[in-house]
Formats: structure tokens, sequence, C-alpha cells
């Protein structure tokens, strides 16, 4: 997020609309670390991270490497040889800077081994210390450089408890949630968040959604409160007001929650706002109430300082939501900023499952992609595609964004997808403008009783999901037509700029063509910029330019953030998910663009590439 308040912003002009045509690749990396794509979840989602001469960059198999920012060369590579079935993924590093080891040290003090340290986050639910100067484990954090996250967990099968975002270094913790496998069963690893002294790696303070009166370790025999809520995206921190603000998920499974208890309830799909130095809960705003949708928090929320037209400025938290929402609080209290309604949904008839009446609607911020889908809206790429979408259509229960899975087969539009996913959104301060990236994908769903669900059942992606411990399995496919292609009319992914003192959206462009996929994943190879799907972060910079690639083409885009033109793009080998990132060298001086490319979430296409770009030397 660039800053613990995840503004993905850089100050940088050298780059700028003037110049950018010259813009060229300066050299391309390579971390031998290809994300398989085999069902198993593999993928490429890491946000580099620069620190002086010095760009790191955390790969799909809990790798990390350090390359020299002008060459790309590598300095030192790591490996913590962390093994899972599913879900290999890094979307970032953390890291802590000792300013006090740094500074001269005198006689009565020992100098430190590790001033400058990287938190590694891995798919066997590890946080590990590196040396960010060499590559060597920090042996004064945890066990020699390892904090093992499994502790107080209890059982943690293969591949259901892991770590897939970037801790959160907040003062002098480093603040990590975990990813929890969605659907398998009840009684799951547990959702708590623990923050760890960055220096020694003790446990610093522990937040279990399911026991809040245990801040620490459990007492021996015990566990922290298995199957809650949890955190799996980023997180933020207002190092002003000493929070640390969590986006939560609801607790597992996802479609069935009849035996989901109070606290469950309470926290799941919030904003937690705890503090930083005792994790203590200061308030929680939640964005969907008892949640049968999968509509977990998504997104590392925005902390932003609004200008209020009276010289000032209103603390704000944004949050986007998967359910096409955008929720804006004031992040000192948790009271919306932005109106929020509660409306009346429609209640589902499943047998020992319960409905809330309500639910918040987001009204004085947009609603991007969520809209009540009808018969007129179905699309297709033939007349026959047309024809078949709205007969799937009408055999289908659809009531709106809350529509509730039942024994019929219903429409949830936005799908679990969203909406908005882990992407998070960056900012233009200088306008007040912050930029939303979006898919449509609609999922089809029907709950399938427990005598019917195969003793196989995984459904990681799509499929039956066994949710084992309740009455019910549940059948998850997505809304396509027999060709493979969303059944309602494009776009199918925008980038939005939605003005933040208005609450009104500046600008709207479809993202990607379909030139790098199309009906039944054979390639059109034809540029239409129909708007596909997008996965991935956005980067905002002083010279009004907006960098994305997270489509389903292969390609590195800049937009003007004034008006949403694009302005520029350069193909890459295969797609990217991940987030462009940018920095101005301090050897030579040279602004650059990094982005990895390990392949577009839906392609076969695969890859290893880091590449930077930058003007030439004559610019």
């Amino acid at each position: 997020g660039n800053t613990t308040h995840g503004d993905r912003f850089a100050a940088l002009d050298q780059i700028n609309k003037q110049n950018i045509d010259k813009l060229k690749v300066a050299w391309v990396a390579h971390t031998g670390d290809i994300p398989v794509s085999n069902g198993s979840g593999a993928e490429d989602q890491n946000t580099p991270l620069q620190v002086g001469d010095t760009l790191f960059v955390c790969t799909p198999y809990s790798k990390v490497l350090a390359l020299d920012v002008d060459s790309g060369k590598e300095k030192w590579r790591y490996d913590s040889k962390a093994t899972a079935p599913n879900w290999q993924r890094c979307r970032g590093l953390g890291y802590f800077e000792d300013t006090q080891a740094l500074s001269a040290p005198t006689a009565s003090t020992q100098p430190v081994a590790c001033p400058r340290r990287l938190f590694l986050p891995t798919t066997d639910a590890r946080l590990i210390a590196i040396n960010a100067d060499n590559g060597q484990l920090c042996e004064d954090f945890g066990n020699h450089g390892v904090v093992d996250l499994s502790v107080g967990m209890g059982e943690i099968k293969p591949g259901y408890y892991q770590q897939t975002s970037t801790p959160l270094v907040a003062g002098n913790v480093v603040v990590v949630g975990g990813r929890v496998a969605d659907n398998f069963s009840t009684g799951e690893p547990p959702g708590v968040v623990r923050a760890y002294d960055v220096r020694s790696g003790k446990l610093a303070w522990a937040w279990d959604p399911g026991n809040p009166n245990l801040t620490g370790l459990p007492p021996e025999g015990q566990t922290y409160t298995r199957g809650t809520p949890n955190v799996w995206s980023a997180m933020s921190y207002d190092a002003k007001l000493n929070l640390v603000y969590l986006p939560t998920g609801n607790a597992t499974p996802d479609f069935w929650a009849g035996e989901r208890t109070a606290l469950d309830d309470k926290y799941s799909s919030s904003i937690v706002a705890v503090d930083a130095t005792t994790g203590k809960v200061r308030w929680h705003y939640q964005t969907t109430h008892h949640d049968l949708w999968d509509f977990d928090l998504p997104s590392q929320p925005l902390l932003y300082d609004l200008p209020n037209g009276k010289g000032g400025t209103t603390p704000v938290l944004v949050q986007t939501s998967k359910q096409g929402m955008i929720f804006m609080l004031n992040r000192e209290t948790g009271e919306p900023v932005a109106k929020v309604e509660e409306r009346p949904v429609p209640a589902g008839n499943v047998e020992g499952e319960r409905y809330s009446p309500t639910q918040p609607y987001s009204v004085g911020m947009p609603m991007i992609g969520n809209e009540t889908l009808k018969e007129s809206d179905m699309w297709g790429a033939t007349p026959v595609d047309l024809l078949l979408c709205r007969i799937q259509f009408k055999e289908m229960r659809h009531q709106g964004i809350f529509t509730p899975p039942g024994v019929d087969r219903s429409l949830q539009y936005p799908g679990s997808l969203g909406g908005m996913n882990w992407g998070s959104v960056s900012v233009d301060p200088n306008n007040s403008l912050m930029f939303v990236n979006d898919m449509r994908l609609g999922l089809a769903n029907y709950m399938v009783p427990r005598a019917n669900v195969a003793k196989n059942a995984s459904g990681i992606e799509m499929g039956i999901v066994p949710m084992d411990g309740t009455p019910f399995g549940a059948m998850r496919e997505r809304f396509l037509s027999p060709l493979g292609i969303p059944c309602q009319k494009p776009p199918f992914g925008t980038m939005s700029a939605v003005d933040l003192k208005s609450g009104k959206i500046v600008w709207q462009v479809p993202v990607g063509t379909v030139e790098d996929t199309g009906p039944l994943g054979i390639r059109m190879h034809m540029p239409i910029p129909i708007g596909m799907p997008t996965l991935g972060a956005s980067l905002s910079t002083q010279s009004g330019l907006l960098f994305f690639a997270g489509t389903q083409d292969f390609y590195l885009r800049a937009f003007d953030t004034a008006t949403g033109k694009e302005i520029w793009k350069d193909r890459l080998p295969v797609g990217s998910q991940s987030g462009p990132m940018t920095y101005v060298s301090p050897k030579t001086g040279k602004q650059y663009i990094v982005i990895n490319a390990g392949g577009a979430r839906q392609s076969p296409d695969r890859g290893d590439y880091i590449i930077a770009y930058a003007l030439p030397d004559s610019q």
C-alpha cells in the first residue's frame, strides 16, 4: 500500500503524461518460481518493496529475492522451503528499520545483528524475519528467526491455515491474520489476529474474535476459538490514533450459518479497530449482517484525511467490498461519514438457518457493478449463447445483492469474488480522487442435502463444497454461457475514479480486452475493449498517471487520472495479478515502474517475470 494507510500513491513525476510514450523496459529479472496453474491456487500476486538500492520480491512459494534497483541483478535469495497443497501466494513483505540500532553505536551498546529486517509470511503458517542486508535469518527473532503461527491453534490440516497477505508493521509490532480454508467444515482453525514484537518475535497481543478476554497465549491444553471470522487481507495502521484496522471475513462455512455464535455474527464481515499496543477493540462496524454470501471484507482499508471544506480534515477510513459497495467511516469513532441505510432484504427458507431482516446499503458512496439483473441484461457472444443465458436466468431466483441461498438454484450478483477484491484502491490526494477496479461475475448456487454430497467434494474454486458439520453442502457455479462467457452484458470489469469529497463517480472505463481470452478458452486475438474481470492493485502517481496490470489480457497500462483515458500500454510476456510500484533510484536518480508478471487469473500461460520500466537516459 506504500504506506500503512494503504494509499498506493507515489509523489513522483519524472515519468509523466508528456514523456510516457518514451517509456521502455529497463531490465527483466526472473524469480525461478513459476506458479503452476493446476487448480492448486498458485498465483503471483506480489507487489515488490523498494528500500534504498534494493528491490525485494516474494514468490508464490514463499521465497524472497533481493535485486539491485538499477539492473535487476540478484544480490541474494532466501528459500523458506514452505509447502502447501493449495493457495500458494505472497502479496508482499513487511519491513522494519531499527533507527536506534542504525545510529552510531556507543561503547556501551552492542550492534544489532539485524537492523533492517523483512517479514516473510509463508504458506505453511510461519512468520520469518530476514536480514534485509544479506538474506540471513534474524536469530534474535522468535526461534532463530522463525515464529510458528500454528501455536495455540489446535489441529491444522494441510492447506487449512496459511499466510497470504502482507504482514503489517505497526510501530514496534508486526501483525498477522491468516487465510482459513473456506467451506470444508465447521470448527476450522481459529481466525485469531496476533501481534509480535518486531525485534524479539515475542507475542505482544492476540485478538480472538470468539474470546475477546484472551489477549495472550491460550492456557495449556486449550486453543484460540476455532471457526471464528478471520482476517486474510491486508490491514492498515494509524500511528497517530494508535489503531490497527482489521477487515474481517465471515466464519466458515460461507453459505450455511445456522451454527454461528453471537460473537461470530458480531465480528464477521466487519472493520474492527484495535489498539496497536494491547489489541483491545476500540470500535467495529459491520458491512454484512449474518453473512451467507462470502462477502468477506477483501481489501486493505484506505486511511485518508478528507478535506472538510472548512480548512480542516476529517480522518476517514474507506473500505471497498465484494458486494460492490464502498463504506466511508470516521476512523477515530467508526461512525459512517458517507450515508448508510439499513434496508429490508429477502429472507430464505433453508431449514435451521436464520436471516437478517435488513442489510447496510452505503448510499453516500457509489455502487459499482451490483445492480439487480433483469432478463434484458442477458448477453451472449452468439444468438444461441444469448438464448441459453436467458433461459438459465429465467430458471434462477434472483432478488438483488442479498439473494439468500436456497435448495433451489439462485443467482448471486456480485458473486463471492466481487465486486471489489484484495487489490484495494489507489488515491490521488491532490484531487481527492480514489481509483477502484472491480469484476462482475455472478454466482449460481444451491444447497445440497448432506446425503447427496460426494465424499471427495472440495470445491476450492467452483463445484460442490462439503461444509461438513452442517446439514448441507453447497454447489457453486460461475454464471457463464456454454461458451464460458459471463451471461450478463459487459463490461465485466472496470476502473472507476471516485471523488471522495462528493461521493460521486468522476469517470468509469472498461478495463481489459479479449485479446488473450475468449469462448471455450480460445484466444480471440482481438483488442476489443469489452472490460474483463480485474484482479490486482493499481498505482497512482504525482504526474496524474494511474498504472494497472490486473487484467485478463497481457498488458501494463497507464491511464490519465483526470479522464480515465488509456494513454500508454506495453505488452507483457504473460498476464499479471500484481500491483505495479515505482521508485527513484538513490544511485542514478532514475524513476522506475516495476511489475511482477506471473500469469493472469484464468490463463494457463505462466511466468516468473519482474519487469522494470524507465525513460531512456536522453529523457
